[in-house]
């Protein structure tokens, strides 16, 4: 092992000390400009300064966050929707999923809320599969993923779709088969591969240890 391998390793076993679990706590920001302000999103210059007190300029883009769905039938079929993506230039695989725009609305409602106006269907159990950044390089937005079982058709809300929603396409696919599509390059959207891949390795132990629907986020 050369010096620099040695010290590398030492380096990496010093930061692994303790739990592994995120932290969270910002560093200095000691000036910030923002350059575009929109309905849903603001795009800000922070110039941070790093812990050798040296400074960084990154640009941020805020974002209210979101939630997605891996609903599952009682076959263990996951409900998938297939959306136009203007910024991808794609008609995408995903799975229900909505902003958090509804200002005091818990999670858990929001995830509803978006399942049913998104498919027309509702579920009788909930529970969190995972919490995550959607990309943290550069933007605030965080992505809650639920698991809903005892999945069942809704009474008509009468909820009108628009845009996009309006050309919805539904479809009930095996879990084992969308885990297969998403290793083979067939499916791209990023919160869609998250949860089908967190909802076959729940599947594995019958979905025990998941947090209950209403856990706050850490």
């Amino acid at each position: 092992m050369t010096a620099d391998a040695s010290s590398a390793g030492s380096v990496g076993q010093a930061d692994a000390d303790g739990p592994i679990e995120d932290i969270r706590g910002s560093w200095p920001v000691v000036s910030s400009v923002t350059q575009l302000k929109t309905w849903i999103l603001t795009v800000r210059s922070d110039k941070v300064q790093m812990p050798d007190k040296e400074y960084a300029e990154r640009t941020i883009v805020t974002h209210p966050g979101a939630v997605a769905v891996i609903a599952l039938d009682d076959a263990d079929r996951v409900l998938m929707i297939r959306q136009y993506r203007h910024a991808a230039g794609a008609r995408l695989w995903e799975v229900p999923a909505g902003l958090r725009d509804v200002a005091g609305e818990l999670l858990l409602d929001t995830a509803r809320r978006e399942l049913l106006e998104e498919t027309g269907y509702q579920a009788r159990d909930w529970h969190v599969l995972v919490d995550t950044y959607t990309s943290p390089g550069f933007t605030t937005e965080r992505m809650r993923i639920f698991l809903a079982r005892g999945v069942e058709r809704a009474p008509d809300s009468g909820y009108q779709r628009e845009h996009e929603e309006k050309f919805l396409t539904v479809a009930w696919v095996p879990l084992a088969e969308a885990v297969r599509l998403a290793l083979a390059g067939k499916l791209h959207n990023g919160q869609a591969i998250t949860g089908v891949l967190a909802g076959h390795v729940a599947s594995l132990d019958g979905f025990t240890g998941l947090r209950p629907g209403d856990a706050p986020e850490e």
